[in-house]
């Protein structure tokens, strides 16, 4: 299952910054959104800045990963910066939708 590019940012970024494997790195973040009830092929940079900050410094830490808080605030300010990116284009997500309906540009 593919997810949104934030999603894909953060399992790299994950996957480059611990010992994690591909796997594990995808597996990790899976099991955090899932906690959240999000899905990865919906979350939004923001979303995933929440999640990176609740609820990943727990499940790194559940895996030996040293210094996970610094890693989270690295994470989270790189998911900052999509933020920014995909603020530009008209995001799609129900929420987006009903904005736009409602008159909210």
């Amino acid at each position: 299952m593919a997810g949104t590019s934030a999603f894909e940012w953060l399992c790299a970024a994950l996957e480059e910054g611990t010992t994690l494997e591909r796997l594990e790195a995808r597996g990790t973040v899976r099991i955090a959104l899932k906690e959240a009830g999000l899905e990865p092929r919906t979350v939004t940079p923001s979303e995933l800045r929440v999640v990176v900050q609740k609820l990943l410094p727990r499940e790194l830490r559940q895996r030996g990963v040293a210094d996970e808080a610094a890693l989270c605030d690295r994470f989270a300010a790189g998911l900052r910066v999509l933020e920014g990116e995909s603020s530009g284009r008209a995001a799609d997500t129900p929420d987006a939708i009903f904005r736009r309906l409602g008159g909210e540009l």
